[in-house]
Order: C-alpha cells, then structure tokens, then sequence
C-alpha cells in the first residue's frame, strides 16, 4: 500500500471513479472540485453521484465542461427552476427539467462518454435504484427531487426521489476499483442528525472533505459563486498534499 504520495499523483498513476455526494445545493462546490481535477488532466473513467453530486458528475460525462457548468451555476437565478405547484412537494421540477434538457448535449444515459451511474430513492419500493441507463434529464431530476421541496418524479411508472436518502455518498452502483469520493459534510435537509456524518470506507476509496465552505440555497444562490471558488482553490492544495490511503480521508479547509 502506498504511503505519503500526493493525491493528484495517486490519481494520475491509475485509471479512477469519481463519486460526489449529495448536499443540498453543493452542486457549486462539486463544480469546483470537478475544475480542478480536470484542469490538472486528471479525468475519470466512470463516475456516480447521489442528487447534486449526480447532477455535477452526469453533466461533466454528458459533455459538459466543469466551465461551461459553472457558467450556468453562476447564471442560475431562482425562477430558473422554480415553479411551484399542487402536489407531493412544492415545485412541480417542470422548469428544472427544461433547464437540464437545454444544458446537456445528449439526453441518454448511455450516450454518455464514460459510465455513470445515478443514485435515487425508489419511494414505493423503500430503496436506493442506481440508474445507469434511460433519460439522462430525468433520473438527474430525480436523484436531485429533496423530499417536500420537488414532487416525485416518475421513471418506469414508479416514483422516485433524492438519492441522498439512503444512498447519501452516491456510490451504491460504483464497481470496485479505485475511486476518490467528494464528501460533502453538511447534513441533509430533512435529517435531525447533529452528530458528524459517517464517511463510507472501502477499498482502494479516498474521500476528499473540503471544510468551511459557504452553503447556498433556493434564497441564498450568490453563496454559490463563493462556494466553488473556494472548492477549487482548496481542492488545487488538496491535490499536492501526501495522503495515506490506509487513512482513506482526506479534510482540507476552504
């Protein structure tokens, strides 16, 4: 096992996955991670995520550039995606779904360059579905549809939600192999937990957890701007610091 070797050399030696979690509105500070692997040619062969670490992932393997999406993120205004409406959540996902359909160059997901797989909650089923093949649009919609806030979204007649319920690292479909995860620490929007949340361990897996990022939400998206500047700068420092893998976490601060 390797000791003490910097993270981007760790990554560059191998072929790798790219896991991001969910985190309620951390799309920004995925973005910023994203741009900074790729900026050092450091490019995943396969990649999952559960709701903003899905929605970040699926973009970047549509063919989306960390660049081009962070354009959109800081454009983002919140009647791009809001639309409220009668049923089981506050906004229908109407405006969320024609918004992924204008940004991404291919609506598949198997059209995608590398594999992805995509974290939901199949809601009558109690459990986490991995998507890996179908519309791309829809299972993002759906790993990112938080509970009360976004109606179900509906794929194979069955209703589905975040993909952070019970798959909040996003890495239920990923094949073994090695694999460096983007946690997001914050806890969850419906969860009462004040306790640290539990990183995942498995093999061959490094866990990046980037502290003190500033948190943006439906009424705060100009912290979003501030949350992936910071997120890339730290995770720029992060990719020259020596890691242990036996450790398997790596926090660097924003």
């Amino acid at each position: 096992m390797l000791r003490n070797v910097a993270l981007g050399e760790w990554l560059a030696r191998a072929p790798f996955g790219l896991a991001m979690s969910s985190g309620f509105f951390s799309f920004y500070a995925h973005t910023g991670v994203l741009a900074a692997l790729t900026a050092r040619g450091l490019v995943p062969t396969h990649v999952a995520g559960s709701s903003a670490g899905a929605m970040v992932t699926a973009c970047w393997a549509a063919g989306v550039s960390p660049e081009e999406l962070a354009a959109t993120l800081v454009a983002l205004r919140r009647e791009d995606f809001w639309d409220p409406s009668l049923g089981a959540g506050l906004l229908a996902g109407k405006k969320f779904d024609a918004l992924l359909r204008r940004m991404l160059p291919v609506d598949r997901i198997e059209a995608c360059r590398v594999p992805v797989q995509i974290s939901a909650f199949d809601i009558l089923a109690r459990r986490t579905r991995v998507l890996e093949r179908g519309d791309l649009p829809r299972a993002i919609r759906a790993s990112c549809a938080v509970p009360a806030m976004f109606q179900p979204v509906w794929i194979d007649r069955r209703p589905h939600w975040d993909g952070g319920i019970l798959d909040r690292p996003g890495i239920a479909g990923v094949p073994p192999g090695r694999l460096l995860f983007h946690h997001i620490s914050a806890p969850a929007p419906w969860s009462r937990e004040t306790a640290p949340l539990v990183i995942p361990r498995r093999p061959d897996m490094v866990t990046l957890v980037l502290d003190d990022l500033p948190r943006a939400n439906p009424f705060r998206l100009e912290a979003g701007k501030a949350a992936m500047q910071a997120a890339r700068e730290a995770a720029e420092r992060a990719l020259d610091l020596p890691i242990d893998v036996d450790l398997v976490r790596l926090s660097v601060a924003a």
